[in-house]
């Protein structure tokens, strides 16, 4: 994804809304990791060409470019350090600021109350952010993809120990796309209508990409006029993707992200969610995620135990008794199927309840040893799975 850059013209001079400035500085210094092979990997790639500048970052894995307007009057380009760039911005409370290259690789950073001069080094030293090679591409709608990330992306691996459980699983099916997370004890899958894609797809996304997609969509969706704006900004209803065998690429308005693929198999999961849950409750979310949250407290002494007692009108809830004491909770839920009762892990349990937003939650239970099967109320299109606990004593 990665080479040398062609050598531009090593004057640069343009002026902009330091608001701009800042946005895109934040945006890109997101793909700078906090251990960077090279020096340089420390730096933001400054181009100037025509009406706009280009920022970009790459931590060599993930790459992240956007521009903004800017008034330019000499075209060229500078990489400079993210950490000296983004405290000129940051603190600078004056509403226009004039960049400037001098003698090749010194970046003066000019505004009303202030003058900055920032060491930097020539572009051609930094490395490319290549395209994707378009090997299959096709547009998503922005709305229900973000809400497909949030409610997936959590339940992918927090370690690269199994680098392909680090990853989102994303592949198509009859006309839909179909995003999975795991990390073997508990599991999230979204289906998604797709529209464009002409070849199938089966692909490993690092969570990382996806969390910065994520944010950028989110942020977009939150975006607020400021007092220079005119009119609210508008929220990119489309996401389009480019993939290659080994690269993806998001492009949601002036702003690309880069990734490598994860290689790899992923597990075949759809051996373990069960067919026959027999008993099946309905809980309402709010009443269950405050009885979890309150009993958390008691079920983390014991490996966040929570037992689940699916009786005929309510459900019992308890944890084992703790050094600490122990909690039990009666929650009034819709039944059917013979009774029956399982272990949980209540730090799981949050994780998923604090990313559902639909009103109710279905919990499906063969019995206890099985997964447990959480759906919300469209439940055609996402499912989460959590392993069960060995029983304690109460």
């Amino acid at each position: 994804m990665c080479g040398r850059t062609k050598q531009y013209h090593p004057s640069m001079k343009f002026s902009s809304k330091t608001s701009d400035l800042l946005q895109a500085l934040h945006l890109v210094s997101r793909a700078i990791g906090t251990q960077q092979a090279l020096p340089i990997l420390g730096n933001i790639l400054m181009h100037a060409e025509g009406k706009r500048c280009t920022v970009s970052a790459t931590d060599l894995e993930l790459s992240i470019v956007t521009s903004f307007e800017a008034k330019i009057e000499n075209e060229g380009s500078i990489t400079i350090p993210a950490k000296a760039i983004l405290n000129f911005a940051q603190y600078n409370s004056d509403p226009e600021v004039l960049l400037e290259t001098s003698e090749g690789t010194q970046l003066k950073c000019t505004s009303k109350h202030a003058k900055t001069l920032i060491s930097g080094e020539a572009a051609s030293e930094y490395p490319t952010i290549t395209n994707v090679e378009k090997q299959n591409s096709f547009t998503l709608d922005a709305a229900p993809f973000l809400e497909a990330l949030h409610l997936v992306t959590f339940a992918s691996a927090k370690t690269t120990l199994r680098p392909v459980l680090s990853g989102v699983y994303v592949r198509t099916e009859k006309g839909k796309l179909i995003l999975v997370a795991t990390d073997s004890y508990r599991l999230s899958e979204y289906k998604m209508a797709l529209q464009g894609s002409s070849t199938d797809i089966s692909c490993i996304i690092p969570v990382k990409i996806l969390e910065e997609l994520k944010m950028i969509l989110g942020s977009k969706k939150g975006d607020r006029k400021g007092p220079d704006d005119k009119e609210e900004k508008k929220t990119p209803s489309k996401i389009d993707v480019t993939l290659s065998r080994q690269q993806i690429e998001f492009q949601v308005g002036a702003t690309r992200l880069l990734s490598r693929l994860i290689d790899g198999k992923f597990p075949d999961y759809q051996q373990i969610i069960p067919k026959d849950a027999g008993t099946r409750v309905v809980f309402g979310l709010s009443e269950l995620t405050t009885a979890v949250r309150r009993m958390h407290y008691f079920a983390k002494e014991m490996n966040n135990n929570l037992t689940f007692h699916c009786g005929k009108e309510q459900t019992r809830v308890t944890t084992p008794q703790t050094q600490v004491g122990r909690d039990e909770a009666l929650l009034g839920a819709e039944k059917t199927g013979p009774d029956n009762k399982i272990a949980l892990s209540s730090s799981y349990l949050l994780d998923f309840l604090v990313h559902a937003e639909s009103d109710p939650v279905v919990m499906e239970v063969v019995d206890s040893m099985h997964p447990a099967i959480f759906k919300t109320a469209d439940e055609g299109k996402f499912l989460h799975l959590v392993m069960p606990l060995r029983m304690q004593e109460e």
